[in-house]
C-alpha cells in the first residue's frame, strides 16, 4: 500500500514537470530553440517534455536546471524540507517573479528577482511608491531602473539602493531577461555596511 502511494506521488510529481518547464522557459523569455541551443537537447524532445509526451530523466533535467538557474527540487516542485510554516514559493506580480531567499520574520528580506525580457521597442514605466528601502544587485542581463527623474541602465555587477517612497520602476532594458538580487526592508531598514575596502 505504501509503495503504491509513493509511486502515485512520484507519477504526479513527474506529470507536473512539463508545465513547470514551460513556465520557467516563458518567465525567462526563451523559445524552445533558445533552450535547445543552450543545452544541446533537441527542440522536439523539449516540446514533448513540456507537453508531457516524454518522461523526464535526470540526463534531460540537469542541463535544464542549469540553464534556468534552479535546483532539481525546484524543477520537479519537490515539497520543502524546512520549516513548514515558511512559504518559500515564488511570488509573481506584474510579470516579475520573486524567489524568497530568507526566512527571518520581519527586518530585511532577501529575494532573487527574475524580470522577463522587454516586449516592444518602447516601454512606458509606471512609477510606484510604497514604504521600504531596496537594494538591487544585477546578476545577468541589463536592468532599466527609473528613480524619480533618474533613468538608469544597470549592467551585471551594478547595484542600486533607494528609498521606495521615491517614485520608481524597473524592467528589462532590452530583449534579454534579467536576474538580480534584492534586499528589501519593508519598514525602511537599511543594510549596515560594517566593512568595506579603502579608496
Amino acid at each position: 500500500m505504501a509503495n503504491r502511494m509513493a509511486n502515485e506521488d512520484s507519477d504526479t510529481a513527474l506529470e507536473a514537470v512539463g508545465p513547470r518547464l514551460r513556465q520557467l522557459r516563458e518567465q525567462r523569455g526563451l523559445t524552445l530553440a533558445d533552450v535547445g541551443r543552450a543545452t544541446g537537447v533537441a527542440v522536439s524532445t523539449l516540446s514533448r517534455l513540456e507537453s508531457g509526451g516524454r518522461r523526464p530523466t535526470l540526463e534531460l533535467l540537469l542541463p535544464l536546471a542549469k540553464i534556468y538557474r534552479v535546483t532539481l527540487d525546484e524543477l520537479v516542485d519537490a515539497p520543502p524540507t524546512g520549516d513548514p510554516r515558511v512559504n518559500m514559493r515564488p511570488i509573481k506580480a506584474h510579470g516579475i517573479t520573486m524567489l524568497p531567499l530568507s526566512q527571518r520574520p520581519g527586518g530585511i528580506q532577501a529575494y532573487k528577482i527574475i524580470v522577463p525580457r522587454r516586449v516592444g521597442r518602447h516601454v512606458e514605466p509606471e512609477l510606484k511608491t510604497h514604504e521600504g528601502y531596496d537594494w538591487l544587485y544585477v546578476l545577468s542581463g541589463k536592468l532599466r531602473v527609473v528613480l524619480g527623474e533618474h533613468d538608469l541602465v544597470l549592467q551585471p555587477g551594478d547595484a542600486a539602493e533607494f528609498d521606495t517612497r521615491t517614485p520608481h520602476w524597473f524592467g528589462a532594458a532590452d530583449d534579454e531577461p534579467v536576474e538580480c538580487l534584492s534586499l528589501f526592508g519593508t519598514q525602511g531598514e537599511k543594510a549596515h555596511v560594517r566593512a568595506k575596502p579603502r579608496g
